[in-house]
């Protein structure tokens, strides 16, 4: 027998060992494809709730491209390849959640918010044995939520539920099961009934509770005092009542305590213990007493709002100590006394100062100066005086001054200060410098960036002065309730961006310009966005938080312009409202004025205005205030569309006016025969002149057949 060599056996144990070699690698390459997919049943429970939707924003035909549920859009898995997230946020999804995503047996984290989403939200999903966030905020999802059926703990620790059209008391059962619970938001909604009382009974490591814009009423429970490690309390806007429990003042770990526009009363009491707090926010309430002097104590506090209350005395000087404000808002309380009590120099961070509506004194202090990083600060309505120091001109951050209704003096040194805040956006400065001149020259420079000026009810002289053709970003201009004389000027329409204009209440004269007829913004309602820095008091109990809010208008009431009203006006069809009310204005109402189909408010009252009332202007459908009173109009006032829903009082003093609105009726039996009779006279005429032309036809006819017969 021949011996195999050495390298022939291994030939042949190698081409023996192929096959098994192939089907070992064919099973591991299988086992790792298995490995590296999600469960069918994770993936059937995925396509279960986009099934379920009624819009899903493209998700399925995404999703469908790809077998692994593991690499679907919003799905996150772990090393397992168990889905352990779903991020499907601000996707647009509308339908109900299906209860389907219960099946996801690894879940951890369930972000669904920012969409349209709508039903009840699943129970299902809050008690699960898995998840530990659910984010279901900013939705549409309604009914109550119902109590939780459970007999173990559950380890869901942040929930967020906020923003959706929830109703009915919130469950108790949550705080029973929820040892692990460490943030809930379900801030507006419309959960009614009191603040849950045993919050912290099971859930040791409660941190933030934010229960906001809802309904709850009755007080404050004292249960609150043994969440040991809450650090945010925010149930601001309800109905809450009485006062602030003592026991809240244990929670020495709170950093932003919130409880603003309730009924709350007494005084800040303990608030010094909470000496953690960054934000205080008791703004809107009834609380009375003074600012205790213990509010140093309160060393991290950033910002302070105790505005709308009831609150008296001066300001204390340790609050110059609390060095890491930002925000200080005060208004609408009785605040008194001078303001020098306070060093503004140790508050080198500090961005807004709102003391409106209060009774402080004396000069404006000149530490505020020093305070560079300021961008807000208002103190209208108090009783400063005096001028305005060079130093606010040090204020470089500063876009928004508001000093109106005050004591004020020198509105020209004011003006030329203030020329150098260069970043100022709004300059509210009325209701000051009583009886002093308008600043004409050329002395006054800066306010690039202003676009709100509001110099109005100050009795000023002189004349709109031309420095103000150099505030080519201005928006809304309001010199009402001043003095002011000559002629509104040309260059007014090369102010771009102006769209609310209030020159109301002075002495101008002379027409109507043409070139207030090519103001660009009152062709165009193209006005972007912008925000204040604080909400501007048109009333106390109306504000603008945009620019935008103000309307576009033009008003000249209350003036002696004379001439007509050009035809011209009728190309501002971005105006809502137009008043030219009280001046010497003469000739028709122009038909053009139904070109605006903006308008609200159309107040021609009080002027020489003849002719009748173009009923063209029923096609303004948005008009909302009309008046054309003591005028010299004459004609029927239309008894139908827009016009005639319109008391009496909107034509009043035109004696030559006629309708069923007022004493003189059109409808006398003498109109009724005259028109009766023009209506006769009109037929007999048409009949006149079609009898005659088919007589001119038909014998025009024979003439032809004849001629053809004998011809």
């Amino acid at each position: 027998m021949k011996p195999i060599s050495r390298s022939s056996c291994n030939s042949k144990i190698s081409m023996l060992s192929m096959p098994q070699l192939g089907c070992a690698l064919v099973m591991l390459l299988s086992l790792a494809s298995l490995a590296t997919s999600c469960t069918e049943q994770e993936k059937g429970s995925l396509l279960q709730f986009v099934a379920e939707l009624c819009h899903d924003s493209g998700l399925t035909g995404s999703w469908e491209n790809e077998e692994d549920c593991c690499k679907w859009e919003g799905i996150t898995c772990n090393s397992n390849r168990t889905v352990t997230d779903v991020f499907l946020a601000s996707r647009s999804l509308q339908g109900h959640i299906s209860a389907s995503l219960r099946n996801l047996t690894g879940l951890l984290r369930l972000n669904l918010s920012h969409n349209l989403l709508s039903g009840g939200l699943p129970m299902e999903l809050v008690s699960s044995n898995t998840i530990i966030v659910l984010d279901v905020s900013f939705n549409q999802l309604d009914g109550d939520l119902q109590e939780l059926q459970s007999s173990t703990l559950l380890p869901l620790q942040v929930l967020n539920i906020s923003s959706n059209l929830f109703t009915g008391r919130f469950p108790s059962t949550i705080w029973e099961v929820m040892e692990n619970l460490v943030a809930l938001n379900a801030s507006n909604n419309s959960f009614t009934g009191q603040l849950p009382t045993n919050l912290c009974v099971s859930a040791p490591f409660f941190a933030v509770l934010h229960l906001s814009y809802n309904q709850f009423n009755g007080s404050i429970p004292a249960g609150l005092g043994n969440c040991s490690m809450l650090t945010s309390l925010n149930a601001g806007n309800n109905n809450l009542s009485g006062t602030l429990p003592d026991e809240l003042f244990n929670l020495t770990l709170l950093e932003h305590l919130s409880f603003p526009n309730n009924h709350l009363e007494g005084s800040l009491g303990g608030i010094s213990k909470l000496t953690h707090l960054a934000t205080l926010d008791l703004g809107g309430n009834n609380l009375s007493g003074n600012i205790p002097d213990s509010i140093d104590e309160l060393k991290r506090l950033e910002e302070l709002h105790l505005d709308h209350n009831s609150m008296v005395g001066e300001l204390p000087s340790t609050l110059s100590n609390c060095t890491n404000l930002i925000i200080i808002d005060l208004k609408s309380n009785s605040f008194s006394g001078e303001l020098t009590n306070v060093n503004f120099s140790n508050l080198p961070n500090l961005k807004t100062l709102d003391l409106l509506r209060n009774d402080f004194n004396g000069t404006i202090p000149e530490s505020i100066y020093s305070c560079s990083n300021l961008t807000a600060l208002r103190l209208s309505s108090n009783k400063f005086h005096g001028q305005l120091s060079e130093r606010i001109g040090n204020l470089k951050s500063l876009t928004f001054l508001s000093l109106v209704n005050n004591s004020l003096s020198n509105i020209t040194g004011a003006l030329q200060i203030l020329g150098s805040c260069r970043n100022l956006t709004t300059l509210l400065i009325g209701h000051n410098f009583f009886d002093e001149a308008m600043p004409g020259d050329d002395s006054i420079d800066g306010f690039e960036n202003l676009r709100v000026l509001a110099i109005n009810v100050c009795s000023l002289s002189g004349k709109i002065p031309f420095w103000l053709s150099k505030l080519i970003n201005l928006e809304v201009l309001l010199l009402y309730g001043n003095q002011l004389t000559g002629s509104i000027p040309d260059w007014i329409n090369s102010l771009n961006f102006l769209f609310h204009i209030n020159i109301s209440n002075n002495s101008l004269i002379g027409e109507i310009p043409t070139a207030l007829m090519g103001m660009p913004m009152l062709k165009t309602d193209k006005v972007a966005p912008k925000a204040f820095e604080l909400p501007v008091y048109k009333s106390q109990a109306r504000q603008y938080r945009m620019i935008i809010s103000f309307s576009t208008m033009l008003n000249l009431g209350l003036n002696n312009l004379t001439g007509v009203i050009p035809e011209e006006i009728g190309q501002l069809k971005a105006l809502i409202s137009l008043n030219l009310n009280s001046n010497k204005f003469t000739g028709a109402i122009p038909q053009s004025i139904s070109n605006l189909t903006n308008l609200e408010v159309l107040d021609l009252s009080g002027n020489h205005l003849t002719g009748e009332i173009p009923t063209a202007l029923n096609n303004l459908h948005f008009l909302s205030k009309f008046n054309i009173s003591n005028n010299d109009l004459e004609g029927p006032i239309p008894i139908t569309g827009q016009l005639s829903t319109f008391p009496s009082s909107s034509f009043d003093g035109n004696p030559k006016l006629c309708g069923p609105v007022l004493a003189h009726h059109c409808g006398s039996a003498e109109a009724i025969f005259s028109i009766k009779q023009t209506d006769e006279t009109v037929e007999k005429v048409i009949f006149v002149i079609t009898f005659g032309a088919f007589f001119g036809v038909g014998v025009l006819y024979d003439q032809i057949v004849l001629s053809r017969i004998f011809g």
